[in-house]
C-alpha cells in the first residue's frame, strides 16, 4: 500500500499544477468493463445511425435543400472570399490567431509547472459551459476552453471585419457562425469535457451506453429525424395535469374550436374576451397549470373568456390561407361570441403570430365598415412592422422561400420538426447543446418540465398561410407598409382607431422588443406600449402570485426605443393587473355571469377539445 502512494504521489509530482486528487478521477480504474461499455455504446450508437439512414434509404425523408446548412455554407462563403482573396489579409488573419495561440500555450506550461499564472479573464457573461473548476484547475482542460474561447472569438472577428458584405448577409453570418462555434465547444464532447469524462471512468462508460441508447430511441421517434427530448414527456398529459382550467367547446370548424370557460365570478365584464393565440404552437402556453394560467386568471378577473384553438393541420388544410385563418379563424369566433353573449363588441388579444393575424383581420373590418365588432385590441410580443424581426430573418430570403414553398406542394404542409429545429436554434445554447450533454454524454433523463413539454408539442403549418405569412410579412414587410391584400382588400394599420394595448419582452429573439415598439407607430388610434422583463414566454406568463420580474411603462411610443426606455417608469412585479386596469378604464359595466354556450348553443366537449391532443 505504501508503495502505491508513493507511485501516485510522484506522478503528481512530475506536474505540479496537478493535485494528484484530481488527477485520480481521471485514471481508469477497470479497463475491461469500459472497454466493454465503449463497445455496447457503439452498437447503440450504430442503432442511432440505421434509424437515420431507414428513411433516407426508403426514399421517405423529409429533408429539403431549405434545411439551414445550404444557406449557412453559401453565407460564410462569402466571408472567407473576402480574407483569402488578398494575401496580406490572409497573413494578418493568421498572425493574430497564432499569437493568441503562443499566449495561450505559454500559459498552460506554467500551469503545469506549478508557476503563479494571471487569471483569466472574465466573460462578459457567464458561460454555464465552462462552470465545473477543471475548466480552469486542470491545464489540460483549461487548454482547451482558453484556445476555443480565442478562436471563437477570432472567427467572429473576421465576420465583423469583412468589408463589402451588406447587413443582412453579415447578421446571417454572425448567426451561422455562432451555430458552429456551439457545436464545436469541447464541452460537447465526452473526453474533453472534463465532468463527462470523469463520469465516463466512474461508471466505466455506463453512462454513454445509456445516452446512445436515447440517441437512438430519439432519432427514431423523429422518424429519422432527431427528436431531441428537452424533459420526461410521460410525466404530462393535457386534460390531466395541465390546460385544466373548466369550461367547454362551443363551436367547432375545419381550421379551429372556440373554447368558453367556465365562470368563476357572481358577475362579469360586460365585454367578453377573445383570445387569439398563434397556429404554430398550441395555445395551452396560456393554460399551463392552475398556478402559471393567464385564461384562469382572466377568469377570475370578471372575463368571459373565449379562446380559439386551432387545428393540427394536415395535407388536407394545404390551401387554406391567411385569409381562411381570419375568416374562419377569428371571424367564427367573433360570430360564436356574439351568438352566446348577445354581445357585438369584444376586447381581443393577439399573442405572437395571432396578433399579426388579429392586426391585420381589424385593419381588413376597417376597410368593411365591420370595425365595430372589437372595442380594444391586446397584443402580446406581436409584431405587425417587421424591419426588425431578429434572428428568424435569417431564415428568410426569395431563394429559402422558394425552396421551402416547392418542399410543401409535395406535403401541404410544413412539418411540425422543421419549426422545432429553427426555433431551438435560436437558442442553441440553452435548448439543444445542454441537452446533448445531459442525455447523450451524461446518459440522463432530462427533468419534468412544463413548459419544455409544451415547446415539444409543436404544430404543422399549413403550406398556403406559413407561405403568405413569411413573404407578406418577414421578406416584404407588406403589412406595415399598408400593401398586405386580403380578400381583394388593401389593408393599412393606421386604420385601426381602437385603443390598443401593445406589449414586448425584454429579452425577446422571437419579437425584439425594439421591432414591436417600431409596429406601434403604425396604429391609428391611442396606443398603450409596455415592456416587461424576460422573453418571449416568460415574459408573457408571469402571474402576479410570483412576484417576478418587472415591467416599464411611459409616455407615448414615439421617437426611438431606447429614448422611450431611458424615459420610462419601472414596476416591480406582472403587468397583468396594469393590464387589467387598462381594459376596466376603457369599460367596467358588468353582468350576471354566462354559462359556455348560454341558450344559444350546445356545448360539443369539455375543454381543452379535441382538435388541441392531436400531436404531430
Amino acid at each position: 500500500m505504501a508503495d502505491k502512494t508513493e507511485e501516485k504521489g510522484a506522478a503528481g509530482a512530475d506536474f505540479p499544477g496537478f493535485d494528484p486528487k484530481s488527477v485520480e478521477a481521471y485514471l481508469v480504474k477497470d479497463p475491461q468493463a469500459l472497454a466493454t461499455n465503449l463497445a455496447k455504446a457503439m452498437e447503440n450508437l450504430g442503432q442511432a445511425a440505421s434509424a437515420w439512414l431507414e428513411p433516407r434509404e426508403s426514399g421517405k425523408s423529409g429533408d429539403s435543400l431549405a434545411d439551414p446548412f445550404v444557406d449557412a455554407v453559401r453565407t460564410l462563403s462569402k466571408v472567407a472570399e473576402y480574407w483569402i482573396s488578398e494575401p496580406q489579409r490572409t497573413l494578418e488573419a493568421q498572425t493574430l490567431l497564432l499569437s493568441s495561440y503562443i499566449g495561450i500555450w505559454t500559459r498552460s506550461l506554467n500551469q503545469f509547472a506549478g508557476k503563479p499564472v494571471e487569471p483569466e479573464p472574465e466573460p462578459p457573461r457567464k458561460d454555464r459551459r465552462f462552470t465545473d473548476e477543471d475548466w480552469t484547475s486542470n491545464p489540460f482542460f483549461a487548454f482547451l476552453k482558453q484556445t476555443y474561447l480565442v478562436t471563437t472569438a477570432w472567427a467572429e472577428k473576421l465576420v465583423t471585419e469583412a468589408e463589402g458584405l451588406d447587413d443582412s448577409t453579415r447578421e446571417k453570418a454572425l448567426f451561422y457562425l455562432k451555430q458552429v462555434t456551439a457545436a464545436l465547444s469541447p464541452s460537447n464532447f465526452a473526453f474533453t469535457n472534463p465532468e463527462v469524462y470523469r463520469q465516463t471512468v466512474a461508471t466505466s462508460g455506463a453512462n454513454l451506453v445509456a445516452g446512445m441508447r436515447m440517441l437512438a430511441e430519439d432519432i427514431a421517434a423523429g422518424g429519422g429525424q432527431l427528436r431531441l427530448r428537452h424533459t420526461d414527456a410521460t410525466r404530462f398529459a393535457i386534460g390531466h395535469n395541465m390546460a385544466l382550467t373548466p369550461g367547454k367547446v362551443v363551436a367547432r370548424n375545419e381550421l379551429c374550436e372556440i373554447l368558453q370557460y367556465e365562470p368563476t365570478t357572481e358577475t362579469v365584464l360586460k365585454r367578453p374576451l377573445l383570445i387569439v393565440p398563434p397556429w404554430i404552437n398550441k395555445f395551452y402556453i396560456l393554460d399551463l397549470t392552475p398556478e402559471k394560467s393567464f385564461i384562469k386568471w382572466c377568469v377570475d378577473q370578471g372575463h368571459t373568456v373565449f379562446v380559439i384553438s386551432w387545428v393540427n393541420p394536415d395535407s388536407s388544410h394545404a390551401a387554406m390561407g391567411w385569409e381562411s385563418y381570419m375568416s374562419e379563424g377569428i371571424d367564427f369566433a367573433l360570430d360564436t361570441i356574439e351568438a352566446v353573449t348577445s354581445e357585438p363588441e369584444v376586447n381581443a388579444i393577439g399573442y405572437c403570430v395571432g396578433g399579426t393575424l388579429l392586426a391585420a383581420t381589424l385593419a381588413y373590418h376597417a376597410q368593411k365598415k365591420k370595425n365595430r365588432r372589437v372595442a380594444s385590441a391586446t397584443f402580446l410580443t406581436a409584431q405587425v412592422d417587421f424591419t426588425h424581426a431578429g434572428d428568424l430573418k435569417i431564415f428568410v430570403d426569395e431563394d429559402q422561400i422558394a425552396t421551402l414553398e416547392k418542399h410543401m406542394e409535395t406535403t401541404g404542409y410544413l412539418a411540425a420538426a422543421k419549426m422545432v429545429s429553427v426555433f431551438n436554434m435560436l437558442r442553441a445554447s440553452e435548448l439543444i447543446w445542454p441537452y446533448v450533454v445531459n442525455n447523450y454524454l451524461k446518459g440522463r433523463e432530462p427533468p419534468p418540465f412544463d413548459l419544455l413539454y409544451w415547446n415539444s408539442d409543436a404544430t404543422r403549418l399549413t403550406a398556403a398561410n406559413h407561405a403568405y405569412y413569411l413573404r407578406n410579412c418577414y421578406l416584404n414587410n407588406r403589412l406595415s407598409k399598408g400593401e398586405m391584400t386580403l380578400a381583394g382588400t388593401v389593408v393599412s394599420l393606421e386604420d385601426i382607431t381602437l385603443p390598443v394595448f401593445n406589449l414586448a419582452t425584454r429579452e425577446d429573439h422571437i419579437a425584439p422588443a425594439k421591432s414591436v415598439f417600431l409596429g406601434s407607430a403604425l396604429f391609428g388610434g391611442p396606443v398603450e406600449f409596455v415592456l416587461s422583463a424576460s422573453g418571449h414566454i416568460a415574459g408573457v406568463i408571469n402571474p402576479p402570485e410570483r412576484k417576478k420580474y418587472q415591467f416599464w411603462t411611459g409616455g407615448k411610443p414615439e421617437g426611438t426605443f431606447e429614448d422611450w426606455m431611458a424615459a420610462a417608469q419601472e414596476t416591480k412585479g406582472s403587468w397583468w393587473p396594469h393590464w387589467q386596469k387598462w381594459i376596466e378604464d376603457k369599460s367596467n359595466e358588468r353582468v350576471a355571469a354566462r354559462k359556455p354556450g348560454g341558450s344559444a348553443l350546445t356545448p360539443l366537449g369539455d375543454a381543452p377539445g379535441t382538435y388541441v391532443l392531436v400531436r404531430a
